[in-house]
């Protein structure tokens, strides 16, 4: 079960984190793996690590929040692999502060990558599996808990990833008969190097303490692992889930249960 085999996958902010752990979970399972990322180099240690392991991988240099690179780098997996399967946007940024502490570049600053990021490759994704044959395919945009609850000093964050939920409900409506399924995941705190560096931007010298608050506020006592999140990431890309659509799977130690 779960097997992707051939089927080509795009993977946004997959340099790292939770975006690596996906690649290398779809590669696991036999897909054919375009790893992209804003940082080449990093792009290229996570697809060049693939390779070593006999896997299908190649790096793509891609900022999700410029239309003309999204569109050109949908239009290259296409011709390259004639089509798109899976379409991952993970790609995101966060900012610490609430509505009296967040400016306005800032809050352009995060929605023009986890908003408009996942807009533009979305938007791209159902063009490409629209234009195939068959049909179809699976979107998979992060979202968070976030989305769903307040989380003390993190406006545009919030905002950005309630916009990923509804755009996610939206795609998959509209495009329920076409074979095409968008589905979000929404993460409780991930220990990724993300949070260690949000840790160490806003709490120099208090990281160890500030971790340890991130480990308790979820009711099973610590953060989650990007593995984790890649194995739920694997079940919406396969076959097993093609009833499952406009869907947005919890993933939070207990979080949002409270």
């Amino acid at each position: 079960m779960f097997r992707l085999d051939n089927k080509i996958a795009l993977v946004t902010g997959a340099g790292s984190g939770i975006g690596a752990a996906i690649a290398q979970a779809f590669a696991a399972q036999g897909a054919i793996i375009i790893v992209a990322d804003i940082q080449p180099d990093a792009a290229e240690q996570v697809a060049a690590a693939l390779r070593s392991q006999e896997h299908q991988a190649e790096a793509l240099a891609l900022d999700v929040a410029d239309e003309a690179q999204v569109v050109a780098a949908c239009a290259e997996v296409q011709a390259r692999h004639g089509r798109l399967d899976v379409v991952v946007n993970n790609a995101g940024i966060s900012h610490v502060g609430n509505i009296l502490e967040t400016s306005v570049d800032e809050w352009e600053r995060v929605m023009r990558v986890n908003a408009r990021g996942v807009f533009l490759c979305a938007r791209e994704a159902v063009r490409a599996m629209l234009a195939q044959h068959p049909t179809g395919g699976s979107i998979i945009n992060m979202a968070s808990v976030a989305a769903q609850i307040a989380v003390e000093r993190r406006l545009p964050y919030g905002a950005s990833k309630g916009a990923v939920l509804a755009m996610t409900r939206s795609i998959a409506s509209d495009f329920a008969t076409t074979g095409i399924r968008c589905n979000a995941l929404c993460p409780g705190t991930v220990h990724t190097p993300f949070v260690d560096g949000y840790l160490a931007r806003n709490f120099a010298g208090q990281e160890n303490e500030q971790q340890a608050i991130l480990h308790a506020r979820q009711p099973i006592g610590r953060m989650g692992e990007p593995n984790e999140i890649a194995a739920a990431a694997v079940y919406l890309a396969s076959d097993e889930a093609t009833f499952v659509t406009g869907s947005a799977l919890v993933i939070d130690g207990g979080w949002t249960a409270r």
